[in-house]
């Protein structure tokens, strides 16, 4: 259901439902069994947990809970959720310890830093009202979010990234009007959202749209919005549209999805989830791949499946110069039948990404969860970036573990050159999605290609606060490949005082040059005793000479 850092040890933790009303923390270890569970929270039978965002909602630096909740056996078309913070103490949930948010919620939340001190808020709409409301973390207050008069379109795909690259975060919602679907873009100027004079359309010939995803998908070091489509009702015509903020011209990345004689597409419909992408950069080329669940269109299979981030051999997609370009080499992945959702999380926490499926088991109320380990060969580097909320440094409330807990919102951006000289920059923003499974990392993993060069820059930034018209914005200069950066922001705005924690992940590459290094040395010391060995031998047959010579002048 959701990712983050339960217990301050600066590892991804992992959040399970059983049986519906059942949550469960698997805490990661660096041995075998790697996810150990060590936190059960149990709801009353008659309601299911729809979602699981965890989150510091109250500022005391632990990690609190936020659970949506609905009735069992809901009908789809008349959707009810009730929302619950457990508040966390000492890396435990008190079943009696909550706060129920008094609305109920007819969506999902997006969990957002609305007004800038990195708090999360809560970002939802009501049955009472159609304007959206924010709930302030901290003390919870309840007002309206934006003076919109559109209504949000439910399932949405509203995000809190960075559209115009200025290192603090907007808004994106999904809305409808007049039965039209519309992308809109409130850009935050001076701590305030503020409706941009665009406002995105859907794609023309999409009959059902999924779940809306950001990526620096062509490495421009912009944010450009994906959205994963249909074009007929039984997707037997599936897409991947992009466009890039400000512009309304969508085209389409994703090439063929025919595989021999089989045409493969999206799954919709007969109850289940949205269709979602989940972004990742598998082969840390530098471009973000994605996974995706496809559907054999002439049978009822369902698989999980590698969407890699290719440059574009087709005419459509000629004017970004990257697409979508399915993995259809059989591969253990492709042995996990009736997948539901794949998503990448890096299991060793090696800086590169593994895969996690979840699937349907025999029975249709059971799943399983398969994990399968990135064998991906080549010895390319990356750059791990965790930003953390720094609500305390050092000195923490109820000796919490320092530096704060994961945190939505910061926007994160490098440039270096590459092995060809060229300058490359990429980009992304934490944790900008948080309803209908987007299963977004805590963290950041930054594919570097082969390129074993320096960062010559790192940008961070974080949403800044009400009235503030300065950016939140910190630079770092000559970061080390391979190296997974902790990121600081106390206090919030003073950038010059953020602190960096660095720790360096060894790759291949380390042990061959040391191998080598090894080899070199113990060549030079066999030449240096061969030579040592010939130069004794001159001199013993020196001094036999010497000790034969006849002296005239001993006579």
């Amino acid at each position: 259901m959701a990712f983050g850092d339960f217990n301050s040890d600066k590892q991804t933790d992992m959040f399970i439902v059983r049986e519906k009303n059942t949550l469960m923390i698997f805490l990661i270890d660096q041995k075998a069994p790697y996810f150990k569970p060590k936190v059960q929270l149990t709801l009353e039978k008659q309601v299911e947990i729809t979602s699981v965002v965890p989150g510091d909602y109250n500022g005391d630096s632990q990690m609190d809970v936020l659970l949506t909740t609905a009735p069992e056996n809901q009908p789809t078309n008349d959707i009810h959720l009730s929302a619950v913070i457990y508040w966390g103490h000492n890396q435990t949930l008190n079943p009696n310890n909550k706060t129920k948010v008094n609305s109920t919620l007819i969506d999902e939340p997006l969990i957002m830093d609305f007004n800038g001190d990195l708090i999360p808020d809560i970002f939802f709409t009501t049955s009472e009202s159609k304007q959206p409301y924010i709930l302030i973390g901290g003390k919870l207050n309840l007002k309206y979010a934006l003076n919109t008069t559109n209504e949000m379109f439910v399932p949405h795909s509203h995000a809190f990234i960075d559209l115009n690259r200025d290192f603090t975060a907007d808004l994106f919602l999904t809305s409808i009007s007049s039965k039209e679907i519309l992308f809109e873009s409130w850009i935050n100027q001076d701590g305030n959202f503020s409706h941009a004079t665009y406002t995105t359309e859907k794609p023309s010939n999409a009959l059902i749209i999924g779940q809306s995803v950001f990526a620096d998908f062509d490495g421009d070091g912009q944010q450009d919005h994906l959205l994963p489509t249909c074009e007929d009702e039984k997707c037997l015509k599936s897409a991947i549209y992009l466009v890039k903020p400000g512009l309304k011209e969508w085209t389409n990345v994703l090439l063929d999805l025919k595989n021999k004689d089989a045409l493969w597409g999206f799954v919709s419909g007969d109850g289940a989830p949205p269709i979602t992408l989940h972004i990742g950069d598998y082969n840390m080329d530098g471009f973000p791949d994605a996974l995706a669940i496809l559907r054999n269109t002439s049978g009822s299979n369902r698989q999980a499946f590698l969407l890699e981030n290719v440059p574009c051999t087709n005419a459509s997609c000629k004017s970004v110069g990257r697409a979508f370009n399915v993995y259809w080499e059989p591969s253990e992945l492709n042995q996990i039948k009736d997948a539901v959702v794949a998503t990448f999380f890096d299991i060793y926490e090696d800086g590169i990404l593994d895969i996690i499926v979840l699937s349907k088991g025999p029975q249709s109320q059971d799943f399983a969860i398969s994990a399968f380990k990135n064998n991906f060969e080549a010895d390319a580097y990356f750059v791990k970036v965790m930003v953390l909320s720094g609500l305390c440094s050092n000195d923490c409330p109820d000796h919490a573990k320092p530096f704060g807990v994961n945190q939505p919102g910061p926007y994160i951006m490098y440039t270096t050159v590459d092995a060809n000289g060229y300058m490359k920059n990429a980009s992304v923003g934490q944790l900008s999605q948080t309803a209908h499974s987007a299963l977004q990392l805590p963290y950041n993993v930054l594919g570097l290609g082969r390129s074993a060069n320096f960062l010559d820059h790192l940008y961070v930034g974080i949403p800044r606060a009400i009235g503030e018209m300065a950016i939140r914005k910190q630079e770092w200069t000559a970061i080390i490949p391979n190296s997974q950066l902790i990121v600081i922001p106390y206090p919030h705005d003073s950038p010059r005082s953020w602190s960096v924690k660095l720790y360096l992940t060894p790759s291949n590459i380390v042990l061959l040059t040391a191998i080598a290094l090894i080899g070199v040395c113990v060549f030079i010391l066999i030449i240096i005793g061969i030579l040592h060995w010939q130069e004794k031998k001159a001199d013993d047959r020196e001094k036999r000479q010497e000790a034969h010579r006849f002296h005239f002048d001993a006579m």
